[in-house]
């Protein structure tokens, strides 16, 4: 398999693999801290970036496949690998299949949702990602202030207005419904279940990071995760929401560094609960104000023309 891919620093090798609508660019805020000591290669999975689509079918199955055999014609096998929302499923995948990856850090995985949260994923996603590609157009103007990153980014991020501009603008570019976005989403809702790994059977570093704020996949679904990969740790980001590579990119450097070197100490048990949301009217509402803002800026700019 054939996979766009940047490669930085030196180092031990270090794999960082993207979500769903996004590219290797999805990682600019921490790869050059990472790259200072690892040998990072951040790839664009199939269909996204600048790698072609799979001929057949696209889900989590077969990008694992291509993953792995990507791997194997490069001669990386067993690197260590970090993944972000879907990719974070993709890398806890692989590691469950087991004699791909090294030490996995996965954050704020997919995969994980039960009842209600089933199609609170799936629209909230998808309706998202139409409303990116109807203001493709004007993404360079709502990007650049804090409001428009703010509205744009709600169910994204803990702090979206100080996402950098140029980040925020770059990740929307490519979070668009895609004939492989599409197929992909419906296949991370109503797909195949994410299959677990008994304890004792995933033998190298597996660390899940979950951002307490995180209003794409709930922080209460860590829960299922851990009952399902019971040799994993888990790691609290107090201050992030779904993408902890731009809410906290400095913390996030650390955890991958301090789980990749063996050095990795599991956090204190703490005694406060994740937020749970009980119902997803806030982020629902959220969405709905920003089509009614991005709906008013372009009639406005278009009057004004």
């Amino acid at each position: 398999m054939t996979m766009h891919y940047v490669r930085r620093g030196t180092g031990t090798p270090l794999l960082l693999v993207h979500g769903i609508g996004s590219s290797h660019r999805s990682w600019d805020l921490i790869i050059d801290g990472l790259a200072t000591k690892r040998d990072v290669i951040a790839v664009d999975l199939p269909g996204f970036g600048a790698t072609p689509p799979l001929t057949g079918e696209t889900s989590i199955r077969t990008l694992a496949d291509a993953v792995t055999d990507f791997l194997a014609n490069n001669n990386l096998t067993g690197i260590d690998a970090v993944g972000s929302s879907m990719g974070a499923r993709l890398v806890i995948e692989l590691a469950r299949r087991g004699g791909v990856l090294g030490a996995v850090v996965s954050l704020d995985p997919g995969g994980f949702w039960q009842g209600w949260e089933i199609p609170f994923f799936y629209h909230s996603v998808r309706l998202s990602a139409q409303l990116v590609g109807t203001l493709q157009p004007a993404l360079p103007l709502l990007t650049g202030n804090p409001v428009g990153r703010t509205l744009l980014f709600a169910q994204f991020s803990a702090a979206p207005w100080k996402i950098p501009a140029p980040v925020a603008l770059q990740e929307l570019r490519t979070f668009v419904p895609t004939p492989a976005f599409n197929e992909l989403l419906d296949n991370l809702a109503h797909g195949e279940k994410q299959q677990g790994a008994p304890a004792g059977l995933i033998q190298q570093p597996l660390v899940i990071g979950w951002g307490r704020r995180d209003l794409v996949c709930l922080p209460g679904q860590s829960k299922l995760a851990l009952s399902l990969f019971p040799d994993a740790q888990l790691h609290w980001f107090a201050n992030s929401g779904h993408f902890p590579q731009l809410d906290v990119p400095e913390e996030a450097i650390q955890l991958i560094l301090d789980v990749t070197d063996g050095t990795y100490q599991a956090q204190p048990e703490r005694t406060e609960a994740p937020v749970e949301v009980k119902h997803p009217n806030n982020v629902l509402i959220g969405v709905g104000v920003a089509v009614v803002v991005a709906g008013l800026f372009l009639a406005l700019r278009s009057a004004r023309w």
